[in-house]
């Protein structure tokens, strides 16, 4: 295979300080030459962080949002320049993100906006092709909402399909999807001319699930 993977957990709202740790000191994956990004709450950038540093693993680390304003009167918000002293990534446009907070493009655009100005690299998820993708963003992710947490995947040929429709829109070079992914069907995914990668939620929380999930893609 001759593509750089992209693989980006996604643990959502899940783990507590306590729990990451436990997760950290089972998870001894080799990245090969995939990039692996781990997404994780606010409340454990921090300790990711150091732990990564430590260890000089190749593991990366996003944020599953960022704050559409800059710093300043905004209570309960978490800024770019706040995550980019932690993390190298953050998703923006989760199908979760639209669904129970109300995420408009004007909102997600200036989300994106803001990751930009900190030198942010950016997930970007959409529910089909005909999305609109902000400019800059470094890799688009497909999400067919009825495929999250259901256990259900979007079959590799139609996520396919999407996947080389949308780059061919925004000519963004890196594809990924996301949608009830695991270490079973990856491969199928992957193999495909347009994936790039995955964006696994359940199958990350777990450090074995995620193991084999990175070896079968690889």
């Amino acid at each position: 295979m001759n593509k750089k993977l992209f693989i980006a957990g996604n643990w959502k709202s899940n783990k507590t300080l306590v729990e990451s740790k436990a997760w950290m000191d089972q998870f001894h994956s080799d990245l090969g030459d995939a990039t692996v990004v781990l997404c994780v709450p606010f409340t454990v950038l921090s300790y990711f962080h150091d732990v990564l540093a430590a260890s000089q693993s190749h593991l990366q680390l996003g944020a599953q949002n960022v704050s559409p304003f800059s710093n300043g009167a905004y209570t309960g918000e978490i800024n770019a320049s706040q995550i980019k002293e932690l993390a190298q990534w953050v998703i923006i446009g989760h199908s979760e993100r639209r669904k129970n907070f109300g995420e408009a493009d004007l909102v997600l655009q200036q989300r994106v906006d803001r990751a930009l100005e900190t030198g942010l690299q950016i997930i970007y998820c959409v529910q089909d092709d005909h999305s609109s993708v902000p400019k800059g963003v470094h890799v688009v992710a497909y999400e067919p909402v009825w495929a999250i947490g259901t256990g259900k995947a979007d079959s590799p040929e139609n996520a396919n399909a999407v996947l080389t429709q949308i780059k061919k829109a925004t000519g963004i070079s890196t594809g990924i999807y996301g949608g009830s992914i695991t270490h079973e069907n990856v491969k199928s995914f992957v193999t495909m001319d347009a994936i790039d990668g995955v964006l696994p939620g359940g199958a990350s929380l777990d450090p074995g699930k995620f193991q084999a999930l990175i070896s079968a893609a690889l």
